[in-house]
């Protein structure tokens, strides 16, 4: 099975590459990229074009590895003992399967997304390698081995808050997602805005680069807010006459709480403004 792309989602060749290398060498696909550049979505939509049912592990700051196995939860059968309960005398009972053990476990091929990796602490990747290797793990409280029955699609999502190991990124097959030139993007944009006006589009996509290039940026508007700004600019009916300027200097777009995410940005690009306006 190859990807090729979906009608959702606007995947540039050498993605595609990436994600059918990872697959022909059985290693999980370790995606980098700004945030809102599309790393989540990919896993959901590889999984739908080539039809595979998708588990997800999203990560926090305080998640373990072995969560991804499986957790014994020894409170409720100690509870259910008190109570003479009859289901205490099958362990498998107070087995919590985690997703790793529905991936292995599944019946059919699967693809698996462990999103937002570098969230977790610096151990977690490492406490994983055996069992993304291998494919296997020992569960002891049921002296069981859980090995795959068929090999999953593995997806891996970081945004670079820290450094992977280097154990655990010889196992991966490694891609970044560049933020898209004007030209991805406006592709992007067709696939869900297929009816928006030429002009009005020309204009929003030159300002919203106007303030993506801006350097000094705290945070950097990326391509779902870009996709959130154009959804208030239709739903607001905002005319073509607010995003242009006659002079071609640039200005304060309409809505920009959009793009820009705190008070230093929105200061630095007021004062932008402010500068081009005072040297005409």
């Amino acid at each position: 099975m190859k990807f090729q792309g979906s009608e959702n989602y606007v995947a540039t060749p050498d993605l595609m590459l990436a994600v059918n290398a990872a697959s022909t060498l059985k290693k999980p696909l370790l995606v980098k990229g700004e945030p809102g550049t599309g790393k989540t979505m990919l896993a959901e939509e590889v999984a739908q074009a080539l039809n595979l049912p998708l588990l997800q592990w999203h990560i926090k700051s305080t998640t373990k590895a072995q969560q991804g196995l499986y957790e014994y939860d020894a409170v409720s059968r100690l509870r259910d003992s008190q109570l003479g309960d009859e289901k205490v005398k099958d362990i498998h009972n107070y087995i919590v399967k985690g997703v790793l053990w529905q991936a292995f476990t599944a019946d059919q091929p699967v693809a698996l997304l462990i999103d937002e990796i570098d969230k977790a602490d610096i151990e977690f990747p490492n406490d994983l390698l055996r069992e993304i290797d291998r494919m296997e793990f020992y569960c002891y409280e049921t002296r069981e081995l859980i090995k795959a029955k068929h090999r999953p699609l593995v997806f891996i999502t970081s945004n670079n808050e820290k450094e992977l190991p280097d154990a655990f990124l010889r196992r991966c097959f490694f891609h970044y997602i560049k933020f898209p030139e004007a030209a991805t993007m406006q592709l992007i944009v067709d696939v869900h805005f297929p009816t928006l006006k030429k002009e009005l589009l020309a204009a929003a996509m030159k300002t919203f680069y106007e303030v993506h290039n801006l350097p000094g940026l705290k945070k950097k508007p990326s391509t779902s807010e870009l996709l959130d700004w154009l959804k208030l600019l239709v739903a607001e009916d905002i005319p073509l006459e607010a995003l242009q300027s006659n002079d071609q200097k640039i200005a304060v777009p309409p809505l920009v709480g959009a793009l820009l995410k705190n008070e230093q940005d929105v200061t630095l690009f007021e004062k932008l403004v402010f500068m081009q306006r005072n040297n005409r």
